[in-house]
């Protein structure tokens, strides 16, 4: 009996050693699926998911396994963040896998993108702790390469903002005067011919008349009776107000000799009760609230007039104070001052740049495409205007067209320190954190320059670099760049990314390369193959790129790249 009892326990020590002691067998490739599989540039990084099924029988019970993936791309190789797993019978916080059952382990993967990467090899490495052993098992290699469309995004293509100038052609001026005329009288009285306002005027006109940069372009006359008296009664009172005006007005040209005033026209107002209400609302006459919504009240002249005659405490007041300024004609000339030619100022440019005004010197800018032109242009801008922000700030937008973006950083952070909050100097500001993959700060410096029309490819960028693509296609909108039809690709809306690349005014290499993948995601030969070889040709370096590209995996360059 004794003896039964022993076989008996030392069968349940077998069984319960089953499992534990000895040496974990090496993991199987098959075990493991990559999710995506190549590995796949999102953003500035590679992410993605390694899911291993363990086995049953497998997982001994007394091993703890760390996972390291590992990329080995030529002669590097970069480990990712490590993930325990443990058996049944160690003590520890890491998640179980069952020796009888198998189980599920996850491995998440995210490597910061470099372009050696594109050619790559995704391994797990295992190491093993089971007691006080330690050992290795051999790699497993779970995914190969690296498809890196994405990375072609690129805050370099991006147009910087311009600040515009204010320069106008032609700006039109108004001069004025008036002529006052007695209670219910309609003649012009001398003293009114001889009011500095009037004399100011005469001479004006005279002067735009000598003048061969300005033009007369309109005279008009606004006669008007104040609202007190019949309807009747003011409306000739007013007529001939205009008509007297008019006469002194023709007269006065022809005395000066003007003959060139573009039209001459009149009107009159019977009863100014808008310019009455107006010169109330400003007064301090007492209950002028009063008088106020009297006139919203009524709206019959006559019975408006009636209504206020029976105000008897304020009604004096406003015969002397208020009444008197409505009886008047109003005397306006229409000026067109013309500024100087493009000619005229691309030569003071050239000759006598000081004798142009800073708005006249940012517009010559706009005369040119020559982009050493203009940044001659915007220096001068910054040499004899260095207090207006806009000479640094365009300055530098055309040091970034010339990818000198360091020059281009000191040049928008003068102008950032001359107007702070212009929405101009943040875009051109976020471009650069842009390029120095500071996305923090590039997004405040877009948030600042919320509204400003260009921002959209700005932020177009800073999204594709986040990994948010569909955003990037929101930001896009309709833009024709190599970016926007990026972001279309990836959001794989290839009928928009090719109307997108055929209507790019510019195309260069980029734009023909991503024709060629555009091409490969559509399973179309020709399309690949002619946009490579006209990629290659513009810019050599694409070949080897392209040679290996896994978007052209399975496509056959050799007849275009060699």
């Amino acid at each position: 009996m004794k003896k039964n009892v022993g076989l008996i326990l030392a069968a349940g020590a077998a069984v319960a050693l089953t499992g534990c002691g000895k040496k974990m067998n090496q993991f199987a490739a098959d075990y493991f699926t990559t999710n995506p599989n190549p590995l796949e540039v999102v953003g500035t990084s590679v992410p993605a998911t390694v899911t291993g099924n363990v086995p049953q029988k497998f997982f001994v019970k007394d091993a703890t396994v760390t996972v390291t993936p590992v990329l080995v791309y030529g002669n590097y190789q970069t480990a990712g963040a490590p993930v325990a797993y443990q058996g049944e019978k160690v003590r520890g916080n890491n998640p179980v896998v069952s020796y009888a059952n198998g189980g599920t382990v996850t491995i998440p993967v995210n490597y910061p993108y470099t372009p050696e990467m594109i050619k790559s090899e995704l391994y797990l490495d295992f190491a093993v702790a089971q007691g006080k052993k330690q050992y290795a098992l051999p790699r497993v290699k779970v995914a190969d390469g690296v498809v890196a469309t994405a990375a072609f995004a690129s805050a370099e293509s991006v147009t910087p903002a311009i600040a515009p100038d204010k320069f106008q052609r032609i700006i039109n001026e108004k001069y004025a005067a008036d002529i006052r005329f007695l209670i219910n009288q309609a003649n012009i009285r001398p003293v009114e011919l001889k009011t500095a306002q009037m004399e100011t005027f005469n001479k004006d006109l005279a002067s735009v008349n000598a003048d061969t940069a300005r033009i007369i372009k309109e005279i008009n006359i606004s006669s008007y009776a104040s609202p007190d008296g019949s309807y009747a009664f003011n409306t000739q009172l007013a007529e001939k107000r205009e008509a007297n005006t008019t006469a002194y007005v023709e007269k006065q040209l022809k005395k000066d000799k003007i003959t060139e005033f573009g039209e001459l026209t009149a009107q009159f107002t019977p009863e100014d009760w808008e310019g009455f209400q107006k010169l109330v609302a400003q007064s301090n006459i007492q209950d002028k609230d009063l008088i106020l919504s009297v006139l919203s009240m009524y709206k019959d002249p006559e019975q408006r007039e009636k209504e206020i005659r029976n105000l008897s405490s304020v009604f004096e007041t406003l015969a002397t104070e208020i009444l008197p300024q409505l009886r008047y004609s109003r005397i306006t000339a229409s000026v067109d001052v013309i500024g100087k030619s493009d000619e005229q100022i691309n030569k003071l440019f050239d000759t006598n740049p000081s004798e142009l005004s800073v708005d006249e010197m940012l517009y010559a800018a706009t005369l040119t495409d020559n982009l050493a032109r203009r940044k001659a242009i915007y220096q001068a801008v910054t040499k004899y205007y260095p207090n207006d922000f806009r000479g640094y700030n365009n300055l530098g937008a055309v040091q970034y067209e010339e990818k000198d973006y360091a020059a281009a950083q000191a040049s928008f952070k003068k102008a950032e320190k001359l107007a702070p909050s212009n929405a101009e100097v943040q875009m051109n500001t976020g471009l650069i954190d842009l390029l120095n993959k500071d996305y923090a700060a590039a997004n405040r410096c877009f948030g600042n320059a919320a509204g400003l029309e260009g921002l959209g490819d700005a932020l177009g960028v800073y999204y594709l670099k986040q990994g948010d693509v569909n955003a990037a296609v929101k930001a896009f909108g309709n833009s024709k760049t190599n970016n926007a039809a990026l972001a279309q690709i990836l959001a794989k809306d290839y009928s928009k990314a090719k109307s997108t690349l055929a209507a790019i005014p510019a195309p260069d290499a980029t734009t023909y390369y991503l024709n060629a993948v555009l091409g490969a995601r559509t399973n179309n030969s020709q399309i690949v193959t002619s946009n490579l070889r006209q990629a290659v040709k513009l810019d050599p370096a694409l070949a080897s790129r392209a040679a290996q590209d896994l978007e052209f995996a399975k496509f056959n360059l050799s007849g275009v790249l060699n």
